[in-house]
């Protein structure tokens, strides 16, 4: 028999779903949450139920956006002849702050998967080959994350584009294996970027 609220087991139950928060870490936001006064929960629930309703993708790169296109490909001060290709919106943000990347983004939503049944059709790189073949890019950065399936995707995504004759190049080799991008401190994610190489 369980000596909690019904309505607290069900924010920390919530809570716990999200990654990086455990059971106990939902529990403490949770009695966090019933002590905060009422306007910063009503706030916190309005930007909630804001992410999911007002977000769209953006038409040309994929990435969460509340316009269309997106801020990123609305600048025109970016370089539109080097596309980094990431595997998640997710990642963008960590690219942005290391400050050495100026070009545009195109976002798969994911990365081949065989066991799990995820395969090309799945993830945004049939639209990518327009991109790369009709806009002026001159290389394309695989971002993809060190892990089997980011490998297996960057070897994929090297093949199909490589009869356009752009250069090829995958993040360097300062990120450590099993990791994502997500989660990269800025300095490693930018020394990988400097030290990028061409991918064959």
């Amino acid at each position: 028999m369980s000596v909690t609220a019904e309505p607290i087991a069900r924010v920390v139950l919530a809570l716990s779903k999200l990654p990086g928060i455990g059971p106990k870490s939902a529990q403490r936001l949770a009695y966090h949450l019933l002590q905060s006064a009422d306007a910063d929960i009503e706030e916190l629930a309005d930007s909630l139920r804001a992410l999911k309703g007002s977000l769209t993708l953006c038409a040309t790169c994929f990435n969460v956006t509340d316009k269309n296109p997106c801020m990123i490909c609305a600048d025109t001060q970016r370089d539109s002849s080097i596309l980094c290709v990431i595997e998640r919106p997710a990642d963008i943000p960590p690219v942005e702050r290391t400050g050495r990347f100026s070009g545009f983004y195109h976002v798969l939503h994911g990365a081949l998967s065989p066991a799990r049944g995820v395969g090309p059709e799945d993830l945004r790189i049939q639209e990518l080959l327009p991109r790369v073949w009709n806009t002026g890019v001159r290389e394309v950065i695989l971002a993809t994350n060190p892990t089997v399936e980011g490998e297996a995707t960057a070897m994929y995504i090297r093949q199909v584009i490589s009869p356009a004759g752009v250069r090829v190049s995958r993040l360097a080799r300062g990120l450590p294996f099993g990791a994502d991008i997500e989660y990269a401190d800025d300095i490693t994610l930018g020394q990988a970027f400097d030290s990028r190489q061409g991918f064959w």
